[in-house]
């Protein structure tokens, strides 16, 4: 059990506030609800180019790091499609240092052409190295594309493409940074030696004076259910060919979220799971295989995904597979598969837990979702699933029309 207490300033903050005096330090985790669903498709990229922005100074500092490294902190950030997450650690004597720092970038960065240039360039050398250049770097470029026709999970946290980082300008900039880094859609934690008392001081001095700004409401397309196979095949120049499939799930609150995580579990978590034993292990027709999801808050995909051995015909790789689902459709699971992937559930949550740094982002997460309190009752929502539900579920994902596949072929073999 997590315990916390919960206020909001008048300009909207939401503030949790994780007291564990077990430790010397504490962690200030500010949350943004943007991500890159909440880009226009013709400007992607900027929620995790503002990632980069977010350290190039603020309106009062700066320099970011240098404060932080003398009051003995660290920070990091990342974004996601559904989230943008800035992190402090430091000792919690130091505790204000923080509230400063991350107080000031949210009244606002110092613009100027010069930080956007140098982190513009950054962002496209991480673009082109980690997506263009590496081998199977575009994987997810084009499967987000296939999988998805109208929601903006059509692409990636880098962007969908190179161009619209290279073009950004300054007042889109500025306008993206106005519209969603305010206030009203950020959530505040701060966990480990601290008081309600103090944090409440702290808000109330660094950002209850910022203007709340304009509450975001979303207005997303809705991905309409897939009733079609797509198929996509890739020529590149990779060592090994390799196969990806992805089905659409539930939303990240949905009870069939959980099924599905642990439908995951029972054909992909580890080596012995049913994927690897039959396909790696027996048939030994990949050299390795996983199953997973990416836990999306909208409507996101179940992926399988496998490098084949040197010989084998995708074609023969992909049947095995279908046929590994249609057991899993016909058969089920037995209760002793599922209470061990319930086990291991309950094992990576335990585990997760045991940071302040992780307590803090997973509060500020289930806060996001609609209720921090989740993270406390998430567990039971596992414990809840049957063998029926694992059944029905299977059938109701690996439906002909709901998969997406993708051959990735070595120019090499092929």
């Amino acid at each position: 059990m997590v315990n916390f207490e919960r206020f909001v300033l008048s300009n909207g903050l939401r503030v949790i506030v994780h007291q564990d005096t077990s430790t010397p330090m504490a962690v200030v985790n500010v949350m943004y609800d943007v991500g890159a669903k909440d880009e226009d498709t013709s400007r992607t990229g900027f929620a995790h180019l503002f990632e980069h922005l977010m350290f190039g100074g603020s309106l009062n500092v700066p320099e970011y790091d240098d404060p932080l490294q003398m009051a003995g902190g660290e920070n990091n950030a990342y974004t996601t499609n559904d989230l943008t997450n800035y992190y402090i650690q430091l000792p919690a004597e130091n505790l204000e240092t923080a509230f400063w720092l991350e107080s000031d970038r949210m009244l606002s960065l110092a613009f100027s052409e010069k930080s956007l240039d140098v982190q513009r360039k950054v962002v496209c050398e991480e673009f082109k190295e980690h997506y263009l250049n590496k081998p199977y770097g575009d994987v997810w470029l084009k499967m987000r594309e296939l999988a998805y026709q109208v929601h903006p999970y059509k692409w990636m946290t880098i962007g969908k493409e190179l161009s619209h980082i290279e073009n950004a300008q300054l007042q889109d900039v500025k306008n993206f940074f106005f519209k969603h880094y305010r206030p009203v859609n950020a959530i505040l934690v701060v966990a480990g030696n601290v008081t309600t008392e103090q944090v409440r001081t702290l808000a109330e001095k660094w950002f209850g004076p910022i203007e709340q700004g304009e509450r975001y409401v979303r207005q997303l397309p809705k991905e309409p259910a897939q009733n079609a196979d797509r198929k996509l095949e890739v020529h590149a120049d990779v060592p090994l060919d390799a196969l990806y499939k992805c089905w659409h799930i539930a939303d990240r609150v949905d009870k069939r979220y959980y099924i599905a995580d642990l439908i995951t579990e029972v054909l992909g978590g580890g080596q012995s799971s049913r994927l690897y034993q039959s396909l790696v292990k027996e048939q030994k027709l990949f050299s390795n295989i996983e199953c997973y999801h990416h836990g999306t808050v909208d409507p996101g995909l179940l992926t399988i995904e496998g490098k084949l051995v040197k010989g084998v015909k995708i074609e023969d790789a992909e049947a095995a597979i279908n046929r590994e689902l249609e057991k899993l459709k016909t058969d089920g699971v037995s209760e002793s598969e599922l209470q061990k992937g319930k086990n291991k559930t309950e094992s990576v949550i335990a585990f997760e837990d045991m940071t302040i740094m992780n307590r803090a982002n997973s509060l500020a997460f289930y806060e996001l979702l609609g209720d921090a309190n989740l993270m406390n009752t998430e567990l039971s929502r596992y414990h809840q699933v049957t063998v029926q539900d694992i059944l029905e579920e299977s059938n109701a994902i690996f439906r002909e029309g709901n998969c997406n596949t993708l051959w990735y072929l070595s120019k090499n073999l092929s």
